[in-house]
C-alpha cells in the first residue's frame, strides 16, 4: 500500500482544521465531525488549542483513500507559529492550501504558497466557505492568479454561491476547460515544448484522458495548481477534493530493504515525561530494539507506533514512506537525521528566524529550577524558542515571532507545568557586526594574566550569514588538543554576547598564539594545579582575550529589518503613508493593481506589530500587510544594549569580569 504524507496549510481561520475533520469523516475514520468553536476536533488535542480555537502544534492523523494511506498533517495558521509549519515541510509529499472564499488571499497565504513553490511541493488549492455570505468566485480566481501564482486551473463551477445550499460541480470531458483550446491545454502548452507542438499542430489529439494525465504529471511536479471550491462545514466539494488528492498528488512507497534514512520533524513529551520523536522514513525500516547514534551518544528504540485509520497503533517497525512515533531516544532533537543522511531531508530554514525576544519573569513563589526545566522542555518541542540564560542577572529570555506566541507560552507553563510567569516588554533581537579587524593577546606569566595559559586571537569581519569560523595560525600539535578545543568552544560561547550584549554571528576568529604549562606532579605523584595548565585556564582566559580583540576591532549594533508588501485601497493610501513614516518604514514607489495600491519597502522589525494593529483602522479592514525578515541594518543614534545590561561596554575591566563570571558559570 502506497503512502501520501499530506500537509494542510492556510492562513489562520481559513478552515483547514474543519477541512481535516470533513476529510476524516468522509473516509469513515470519525463518526461525528468536530467543530473548532466547540473545541472537539480530532487534531487540536491540546487544551489550549481547544480554548483558543486555533492550531498551535502540528498533528498527524491517518486515513485511507482506496489503496493509498494518507498521513494528514494539520499545521498552525497563525504566523506566530510558522516554525511549526517549517518543520513539517521537509516531510511532505504534497499539500492542500486552504483559502477562504470570503477573506480571500491573506498575508500568510502568500508566504505559504511562495514557500511551497520554492520547495516544489505539489499543491492543490481548496477555496473554503463558499456557503458564507460574501463568498467570491471569479474575483477570487483573479486574486489567486495575481497574488499567488498564474499557474492555477479551476477544476469546477460553483452554484448558489454565498448561500447554505452552495455546491461545487467538477468539470468533465464536455466542459470547456478540458477542450483542446481550453484553459488547461493553454497552461500545459506554456510549460512543455512537445505539448505546445501538439497543441498547435493537431489539437484533436488532445483528448480528455490525455489532458487528465498531463494535469496529474504537472501537478506532481508542482508546475500547475488545480483549484477546487467547497465548504468544509457542509461538505460541498470535499468528495471532489478527496478524489483529486488520490489522483493528482504523488504517493511514495520507498525501499524498506534499503539503508535506514529518516528525519525527525517533531518531538513531544508523553504522560510520564518521556520523549516521543515523530520521524518520516525515506528509506529502510526502523525496528523496536534498534540502536541508533543520537546526539553525542546512542539510543535504543523501545516502542514504535504508526498512524492508521485515525489512530496511532503499536507496531514492531516503521518502514519507508511512513510516519512513526519512536520512544527510547532520550537525546533526540528536531531536525536529527536517523541513519543515512543522503536519503533524508533534515529540517531546514524555509522561513525567517524570530526577531523578537522577551525576558521571562517568574511569579511570586515560582521555583526557578522548575521554570527552567519547563522552558527547556518547550524548547525541545520548538527549538526556535531559543532559551538564553543570563547567569549574571539570573534571567531567562526566549525568542518569539509575536505576541500571541508569548500568550501561548504563558498559558502552557501555567496549565501543563503549574508554573506562573509574566513577561517583560517584547524587544527586537539585534546583532553586532565587526567594524574592522582587531587582535589581542595574554601571555602566561605576565601581568595582568592570572591564568596558566597563553592565548592570542585576531577577529575579522565575515559576510552576513556566513557564521563563525575558527582558524589556527599555530601548529595543531603545539599544545594538547583538549586545550585547543576549550579555546574554540569558549570562543563560540562568548560570541553569544558581544560588547553591547548582542550576539556576534558572522566573523572569523584566528588563534594566533598559544602556550601552556605542562602537567607537573610532586615526588609522591600528586598533580599540582598551581604548576600545570588545565582546560579551565583556557576557558577563563579566552573570553578576556576575545573581548579585548572585539574592542580593538569595534562593533556596530544592527537591528533586524523586514521587507514589507502592503496592499491597500487606493483612497486610503494618503492616510497610510504618514503612518509608514512614523514607523520608520522606507516605502518604494507604489504600483496600482485595479483599485488598490501596492507598495513595498523596508521597516524595522520592532515596528511591524504596531503597523499591523494600526492598519485595519486606516484601511477600513481592507489592507493586507506581508512582512518577512530581510537583513540587519546599523541602528541610528546610541547603540542599544541587551535588556537590562548591568555593565558598561566601554569599561573594559568591569565588562571582562562579567564575561569571565558568565563563561565560568556556563562551564560548570
Amino acid at each position: 500500500m502506497s503512502t501520501l504524507n499530506l500537509g494542510i496549510l492556510a492562513h489562520v481561520d481559513a478552515g483547514k482544521t474543519s477541512l481535516t475533520e470533513r476529510l476524516l469523516h468522509a473516509a469513515g475514520v470519525i463518526d461525528e465531525i468536530g467543530r473548532v468553536d466547540d473545541g472537539n476536533t480530532q487534531t487540536d488535542s491540546l487544551a489550549l488549542e481547544r480554548q483558543r480555537g486555533i492550531t498551535i502544534k502540528s498533528a498527524v492523523v491517518s486515513f485511507a483513500i482506496d489503496d493509498v494511506t494518507v498521513n494528514l498533517i494539520d499545521t498552525p495558521g497563525h504566523p506566530d507559529f510558522i516554525a511549526e509549519v517549517e518543520r513539517v515541510l521537509s516531510v511532505l509529499d504534497g499539500a492542500v492550501l486552504v483559502v477562504s472564499a470570503v477573506e480571500g488571499v491573506q498575508a500568510q497565504t502568500r508566504v505559504l504558497m511562495r514557500t511551497l513553490r520554492r520547495l516544489r511541493i505539489p499543491t492543490l488549492v481548496f477555496v473554503n466557505k463558499i456557503d458564507r455570505v460574501g463568498a467570491r468566485h471569479d474575483g477570487l480566481l483573479r486574486d489567486l492568479a495575481a497574488k499567488l501564482t498564474p499557474a492555477i486551473v479551476p477544476m469546477g463551477s460553483v452554484r448558489r454561491l454565498g448561500t447554505r445550499g452552495a455546491g461545487f460541480t467538477p468539470y468533465g470531458a464536455a466542459d470547456p476547460v478540458f477542450s483542446p483550446a481550453g484553459e488547461l491545454a493553454e497552461r500545459l502548452a506554456e510549460q512543455d515544448d512537445a505539448f505546445l507542438a501538439a497543441y498547435v499542430e493537431d489539437p484533436a489529439r488532445l483528448s480528455y484522458d490525455t489532458l487528465r494525465r498531463e494535469l496529474a504529471a504537472r501537478t506532481g511536479r508542482a508546475l500547475i495548481h488545480p483549484v477546487y471550491f467547497g465548504s468544509a462545514v457542509s461538505g460541498a466539494g470535499v468528495d471532489t477534493l478527496t478524489r483529486a488528492i488520490r489522483e493528482l498528488l504523488p504517493t511514495t512507497s520507498g525501499d524498506e530493504q534499503g539503508p535506514v534514512s529518516g528525519s525527525v520533524f517533531k518531538v513531544e513529551r508523553g504522560a510520564a515525561g518521556e520523549k516521543i520523536a515523530y520521524v518520516r522514513m525515506f528509506s529502510g525500516a526502523l525496528k523496536v530494539r534498534d540502536r541508533l547514534p543520537v546526539g553525542d551518544g546512542e539510543g535504543r528504540i523501545t516502542a514504535i507506533t504508526v498512524f492508521e485509520d485515525g489512530t496511532s497503533v503499536r507496531r514492531a517497525s516503521v518502514g519507508a514512506g511512513r510516519i512513526g512515533r519512536l520512544w527510547g531516544l532520550h537525546d533526540i532533537r528536531i531536525g536529527d537525521v536517523l541513519g543515512d543522511p543522503s536519503g533524508a531531508t533534515a529540517a531546514r530554514r524555509h522561513f525567517s528566524p524570530p526577531t523578537l525576544e522577551t525576558v521571562v519573569v517568574p511569579g511570586e513563589g515560582t521555583d526557578k529550577g522548575a521554570l527552567h526545566a519547563a522552558l527547556t522542555q518547550l524548547a525541545e518541542q520548538d527549538p526556535l524558542i531559543d532559551l538564553r540564560q543570563d547567569e549574571i542577572r539570573q534571567e531567562i529570555s526566549v525568542s518569539l515571532y509575536g505576541e500571541v506566541q508569548k500568550e501561548v507560552i504563558q498559558a502552557t507553563l501555567a496549565d501543563e507545568y503549574g508554573v506562573d510567569v509574566t513577561f517583560r516588554e517584547t524587544t527586537t533581537i539585534c546583532v553586532e557586526r565587526l567594524a574592522g579587524t582587531g587582535k589581542a593577546v595574554e601571555v602566561m606569566g605576565k601581568e595582568p594574566n592570572p591564568f596558566l595559559a597563553t592565548v592570542g586571537l585576531r577577529v575579522e569581519p565575515a559576510p552576513p550569514g556566513s557564521g563563525v569560523e575558527f582558524r589556527l595560525e599555530v601548529e595543531l600539535g603545539s599544545m594538547p588538543y583538549a586545550f585547543m578545543k576549550a579555546i574554540e568552544d569558549t570562543v563560540r560561547l562568548t560570541l553569544n554576547e558581544g560588547l553591547y550584549g548582542w550576539a556576534v554571528p558572522d566573523c572569523v576568529v584566528v588563534l594566533t598564539r598559544c602556550g601552556y604549562a605542562p602537567r607537573q606532579s610532586h615526588a609522591h605523584g600528586t598533580f599540582d594545579k598551581s604548576m600545570s595548565s588545565t582546560g579551565g585556564d583556557f576557558r577563563l582566559l579566552t573570553p578576556l582575550v576575545l573581548m579585548a580583540a572585539l574592542k580593538d576591532a569595534g562593533t556596530t549594533v544592527c537591528e533586524p529589518m523586514h521587507h514589507f508588501r502592503l496592499d491597500v485601497p487606493a483612497d486610503t493610501y494618503g492616510a497610510v503613508l504618514p503612518a509608514l513614516a512614523r514607523r520608520r518604514a522606507v516605502p518604494h514607489t507604489p504600483s496600482t493593481d485595479g483599485t488598490s495600491y501596492v507598495v513595498e519597502g523596508e521597516i524595522p522589525a520592532a515596528q511591524v506589530h504596531a503597523l499591523e494593529q494600526l492598519l485595519p483602522t486606516l484601511t477600513s479592514g481592507e489592507g493586507v500587510l506581508e512582512a518577512v525578515f530581510d537583513h540587519h541594518q546599523p541602528v541610528t543614534g546610541p547603540p542599544p544594549t541587551r535588556s537590562r545590561t548591568d555593565h558598561d561596554p566601554l569599561n573594559r575591566k568591569e565588562y571582562l569580569l562579567s564575561v569571565v563570571r558568565r563563561v565560568s558559570a556556563g562551564a560548570r
